[in-house]
């Protein structure tokens, strides 16, 4: 094509540029629209915000006491010690929710033996502190809700063998638990020193009494971990007490609760306990799960002695 001919072509594409141009810088500004990237004031106060319960700072309460004994919070050190265990308890939710379900199957049990032997009804909490109300083991060897040591759970009257293992034993391990604090009650005088001794053994802290002259645990100086057990003790009577204070809002239906049972007495061998469970109407699981004490997969029993075992009815 020759030049002359795209002469006319060129200049329309140069008019057409020079129009859209001129269209562009004469649109004013306030008709053009962008996307903000920044919400507006007004959007940002119209979405939700987090809960005011989200955070909260906990009132902590003004007088205490644990079993009939005053806490002297008017002491600064006590005081800021139990806000520390309430604050890592109440804001580790998940863990205080979990016990706080768990603690309706337990409880009654603990609460009615720890009567019945004349032990105040606070130390509950003590057995919540070792073991989270759950047949936990240590690397030390402790066992059960109590955390008996072998040797002291066979002094207090315990069976531990092979295929029994009585610290799992709920009800027979809270009657000797019960035994080992009114002997320690005799020791010391006081249930304080009762709770902290069960943490560092008796002999430990009787050691601490003599050395530093002072025979109150608030007066005493402590390794980390018996200094802050006496308080986490504490802190879960506290937070157990008052839950809602501090945003734990359970329902009635929100307790586990164990089933109705049935009590089978054992007074022979017993070589397969899966098959003797099937039997009974139950599963091997059911009585692993209601009798942890079974150890083994068999059950020995010798002349004279019986078994209660425990089933689903």
């Amino acid at each position: 094509m020759s030049q002359k001919k795209l002469i006319p072509i060129y200049a329309l594409v140069v008019l057409s540029l020079g129009l859209a141009i001129y269209a562009v810088f004469k649109t004013s500004p306030s008709t053009t629209s962008f996307l903000n990237p920044v919400a507006s004031e007004g959007v940002l106060q119209s979405m939700p915000r987090p809960s005011r319960d989200s955070l909260m700072l906990f009132d902590i309460p003004s007088q205490l006491s644990f079993a009939g004994e005053e806490v002297p919070l008017n002491i600064p050190d006590v005081k800021e010690r139990l806000e520390r265990e309430i604050y890592v308890n109440a804001y580790w939710q998940s863990n205080m929710i979990l016990l706080m379900k768990r603690s309706s199957k337990f409880l009654p049990e603990i609460e009615a033996i720890l009567k019945e032997n004349g032990v105040p009804d606070d130390f509950k909490y003590l057995a919540m502190a070792e073991s989270g109300l759950m047949n936990v083991a240590s690397p030390a060897g402790a066992k059960g809700f109590w955390q008996f040591l072998s040797s002291t759970g066979k002094e207090y009257g315990l069976e531990i063998s092979k295929d029994v293992d009585e610290r799992y034993h709920l009800q027979k391990a809270t009657v000797a638990a019960s035994k080992y604090l009114k002997k320690a009650h005799q020791k010391f005088g006081d249930w304080t020193a009762v709770a902290a001794s069960y943490n560092m053994g008796q002999t430990g802290f009787a050691r601490r009494q003599t050395e530093q002259l002072q025979q109150n645990y608030y007066d005493l100086y402590l390794n980390d971990e018996t200094s802050r057990y006496m308080f986490r003790i504490l802190a879960f009577k506290v937070i157990f007490e008052n839950p809602g204070e501090f945003g734990f809002h359970l329902r009635a239906s929100d307790f586990y609760q164990n089933p109705e049972m049935k009590t089978v007495s054992v007074s022979s061998d017993i070589k397969n306990l899966a098959s003797w469970a099937k039997n009974e109407g139950s599963s091997y699981k059911e009585l692993k799960l209601y009798n942890p004490w079974l150890r083994d997969k068999n059950l020995n029993v010798r002349r004279g002695k019986s078994y209660e075992i425990i089933l689903p009815k």
